[in-house]
């Protein structure tokens, strides 16, 4: 079903919410047909770090606490959870929970946080690249599960949205060992679309409210869109978004594979979308990561010129002196084990470097900016 949900919210009001959450259960086929009493359902957010929601990096708490008390109304028992970047540990959520005002939540609403920390291998026989995914068990705890991400850019995979939240389920140090099992972005896409296929949210909803612009998904700058969606197709969903704040969705690897694949529509022109016009929502300046990919070029171009073009046009990252504070989260959380420390500095092996800027997206200081080389700033 290729339908996708859009309403005009202009801020962070719990009532707005919820009237934006009622409207859209009613129009992809009610409350009931996703939720029955005595359901145990899991909320996928995106808590990628422990960041204050005024930062637009995580899902608001006010959107979060609008969504719990609707599913409690219709008789669901409602779990709040995520993979956070880093350990999958109990004191890190706890961490986590309480800077992005999760833990408040569960206070007001009797929603649980999930503390579960076990993992468990799945099967995927449809599987791109992954035909056994290691998840969460919280995953495996509940009878549906909510996605609820947010619209931010990636200074990878150009946008994340509710495709890329699903990554979430993978836990703690996992991520970092299928960053570097795939560091072709190619490959990385498809590994994000076959985690979300494999544990396929019953619903997705998307925090547009407050998006965020610029070096996402940490580091960039809170900018006010004012966009609720929702949609059962999360890669449908993704493709509006990126239409809302102007990203051309081939561009955009997640939805290019999972185009490919015949999961998500070629345009929005084959969206059915209800509610507000997406034209009322467009952002025409939003800013885009000063990043891209070149591994697209791979088996469609010579070896000889892919690896010229890529040695020419890639980018890496680059470390403030002023900014960084030592802490070494970059160092503990590089799938290659590229960043060294070196006079109390994070140092980067570039010939190790797979470009996955795991660094920029979990530096609490935001010590970290993609340098493009000088020919990709005059063609970007």
């Amino acid at each position: 079903m290729n339908r996708v949900y859009l309403e005009h919210c202009d801020g962070y009001e719990t009532n707005r919410i919820k009237e934006c959450l009622d409207n859209s259960f009613n129009a992809l086929g009610g409350i009931r047909k996703y939720i029955k009493p005595g359901d145990r359902v899991l909320l996928k957010l995106n808590l990628v770090m422990k960041k204050h929601p005024d930062k637009g990096a995580t899902t608001h708490p006010v959107f979060v606490k609008a969504l719990v008390e609707i599913l409690k109304d219709a008789g669901a028992q409602v779990v709040l959870g995520d993979s956070p970047g880093g350990l999958f540990t109990v004191s890190a959520l706890k961490g986590v929970y309480k800077a992005c005002g999760i833990e408040q939540v569960a206070h007001e609403t009797g929603a649980v946080l999930n503390y579960n920390t076990r993992d468990t291998v799945i099967s995927f026989k449809r599987g791109k690249v992954l035909r056994e995914i290691t998840i969460a068990s919280m995953v495996k705890d509940v009878d549906k599960i909510i996605s609820v991400s947010k619209m931010k850019t990636h200074s990878m995979t150009l946008f994340t949205g509710a495709v890329k939240n699903m990554f979430g389920v993978v836990p703690g140090v996992t991520k970092a060992e299928y960053h570097f099992a795939m560091p072709n972005i190619e490959d990385f896409s498809n590994m994000l679309v076959d985690i979300c296929e494999a544990v396929r949210p019953d619903l997705s909803f998307m925090d547009g409210i407050i998006a965020m612009e610029g070096p996402g998904p940490t580091a960039g700058y809170p900018r006010k869109v004012g966009a609720f969606l929702a949609a059962r197709n999360p890669h449908a969903l993704d493709l509006v978004a990126a239409e809302i704040i102007g990203i051309h969705p081939k561009s955009i690897p997640t939805i290019l594979q999972a185009q490919r694949r015949g999961l998500c529509p070629l345009s929005v022109e084959e969206v059915e979308i209800a509610g507000t016009c997406i034209d009322e929502l467009k952002i025409r300046d939003f800013l885009i990561p000063k990043t891209g990919n070149v591994e697209l070029l791979k088996g469609r171009v010579p070896d000889f010129i892919e690896k010229l073009v890529s040695s020419i046009l890639k980018t890496k990252p680059v470390f403030s002196k002023k900014l960084c504070v030592g802490c070494g989260d970059c160092v503990n959380n590089c799938p290659p084990k590229a960043i060294i420390i070196k006079k109390r500095l994070p140092r980067v092996i570039y010939k190790k470097c797979i470009r996955c800027y795991c660094c920029q997206e979990l530096c609490p200081s935001a010590a970290v900016t993609i340098k493009r080389s000088l020919i990709r700033r005059f063609i970007r």
